[in-house]
C-alpha cells in the first residue's frame, strides 16, 4: 500500500539513510516540492530520494528538527497491528533468547526498528513510552499488536520523559487493563520491587542488569557504596554476594527506603544516606570515610549539546571525589547513560578526575548496555550507556 503523501530529499540527503540510519533531519527535506507544513504530526509518508526513488516509509512531525523517522525500507508496506506485531515477535525472541524468563526491555526504539517506543516487560505487565508523535499516533495498533503477541494482563504508557517535548508533546499516561503500583522484578537470585508508576522512567533499569553481574562478582569482603542508587539495584546485590558492608547514598528518601526494603527481602541489610551526591562523598571524604568498591551511576547529566562541558566536569568531580574515597587498589564502577558524552570523552573526564584527585587508575573493562538493549550500527544514540571499571592506585 502506497502512501499518498511523499516526503522528498535534497540531493545528497540520501546518504547516511543509505548505510542504515534511520532519521531526517528539517533540513534535508526537498520543501519546495513537499513542504513540512503540508504534513500533520506522525502523519506516514513515502520517503524519496532527490530523483523520486523509494526508500521507504516514514511518519513526519514537522515540528521536530528530526522531522521523520523511517519505519521500513518497503515503500509498499502497510503500517498496521500486523505490521507492528511482527517486530514485536522478533523482538521478544530476541530477548527471550538473551534472557529467558519475561523480564527485560522488549523494544528499544531505533534498534528494534520501532523508532520512538520503548517497551519494558515485567512478566505479565508491560509499561510502554512513546517518545513522538508518530508513535502517539499508532498506540492503539501498537497497544493491540502488544496484547495479540503477548496476552499481558496490563499496559501502562508512562510517556512523560522530557524528550517529548522537542515534538511538541505534553506528558500523558494510560492504562489497560490491570497494573499493579509496584512489582518484583527477579534478576539472578535476588528479588527487587518497584515502582511502575511513580518510580524512576519505566520503572526499572533493565540496562544495568549484566553490569550488576559484575559488581556481585567483586563485592564479597569489600566496604561498598553505591551512589545515585535508586532502590538499591548495585548496593543490594553488593549484599547478596558478602559485600562487608554496604551504603547506599540517593538524593530521594522514599528511594532509599524502598532499597532497604528490597535488602530486607533479599535477606540482607544495607546503610542509607540520603543527600546531594557531591555534597555527601565531599562529607565522607572530609570524614576520611573509606571503601574497597564504589559505584558511581548517575542519572544523564548531559541532556542537549551545549550541556557538554559542564556535564563532563560533573563526571568528573563526582569520580574524583570517589576515588578519594577508595582504598589502595580499591575498585571503581562510573557510569554515564549521557548518549551525549562519548566513551572517549568519558574516559578523559576518568582520567583528569584522577589527576584530580591525586589517584592512578587502571582501566579493568568498558562496558555498555545489557543485551536486551542492541546497539543500532548507524545510530551512536543507541549506545548510550558507558561504563568503565577501574582499579585506583593509591
Amino acid at each position: 500500500m502506497v502512501q499518498a503523501l511523499t516526503l522528498r530529499l535534497r540531493p545528497n540527503a540520501d546518504r547516511r539513510l543509505r548505510i542504515g540510519h534511520l532519521w531526517v533531519f528539517a533540513n534535508e527535506v526537498d520543501v519546495q516540492r513537499t513542504p513540512l507544513t503540508a504534513f500533520e504530526p506522525g502523519a506516514l509518508a513515502r520517503l524519496e530520494d532527490a530523483r523520486g526513488k523509494p526508500l521507504g516509509q516514514v511518519y513526519v512531525n514537522p515540528a521536530s528538527l528530526i522531522c521523520a523517522r523511517v519505519l521500513t525500507r518497503n515503500a509498499k508496506a502497510r503500517i498496521d497491528q500486523a505490521w507492528f506485531a511482527e517486530r514485536i515477535r522478533q523482538a521478544a525472541q530476541l530477548r527471550e533468547r538473551v534472557y529467558p524468563g519475561g523480564f527485560y526491555r522488549l523494544l528499544f526504539g531505533e534498534s528494534d526498528g520501532v523508532p520512538g517506543l520503548v517497551v519494558d516487560r515485567y512478566g505479565d505487565v508491560l509499561v510502554a513510552q512513546s517518545t513522538t508523535a508518530g508513535i502517539d499516533a499508532r498506540r492503539d495498533d501498537v497497544e493491540a499488536a502488544l496484547r495479540e503477541t503477548l496476552n499481558p494482563t496490563g499496559i501502562y504508557w508512562r510517556c512523560d520523559a522530557p524528550v517529548r517535548a522537542l515534538e511538541g508533546l505534553e506528558p500523558m499516561t494510560s492504562e489497560w487493563g490491570s497494573v499493579p503500583d509496584e512489582i518484583e522484578v527477579p534478576e539472578s537470585e535476588r528479588r527487587f520491587v518497584v515502582a511502575l508508576k511513580s518510580g524512576q522512567k519505566t520503572g526499572w533499569y533493565f540496562d544495568q542488569r549484566d553490569n550488576r553481574a559484575l559488581i556481585a562478582q567483586l563485592a564479597r569482603g569489600q566496604r561498598v557504596l553505591d551512589v545515585f542508587s535508586y532502590v538499591g539495584g548495585f548496593g543490594v546485590t553488593a549484599a547478596c554476594a558478602g559485600a562487608a558492608s554496604v551504603t547506599c547514598l540517593d538524593a530521594s528518601e522514599s528511594a532509599l527506603a524502598q532499597a532497604q526494603a528490597n535488602a530486607a527481602r533479599n535477606g540482607v541489610s544495607v546503610d542509607v544516606l540520603a543527600g546531594d551526591a557531591r555534597t555527601s562523598l565531599q562529607q565522607l571524604a572530609d570524614a576520611r570515610t573509606k571503601f574497597d568498591l564504589v559505584i558511581v551511576d548517575p542519572p544523564a547529566l548531559i541532556k542537549r549539546k551545549k550541556d557538554i562541558a559542564a556535564g563532563t566536569r560533573h563526571y568528573q568531580q563526582l569520580n574524583a571525589l570517589a576515588m578519594r574515597l577508595l582504598t589502595p587498589g580499591g575498585l571503581l564502577l562510573a557510569a554515564s547513560c549521557s548518549h551525549h558524552l562519548s566513551a572517549d570523552a568519558m574516559r578523559g573526564a576518568l582520567r583528569k578526575a584522577a589527576s584530580e584527585a591525586g589517584r592512578r587508575p587502571m582501566i579493568l573493562a568498558q562496558r555498555g548496555a545489557a543485551l536486551d538493549h542492541p546497539v543500532h550500527p548507524a545510530i551512536p544514540e543507541t549506545e548510550y550507556l558507558k561504563a568503565f571499571l577501574c582499579a585506583v592506585e593509591g
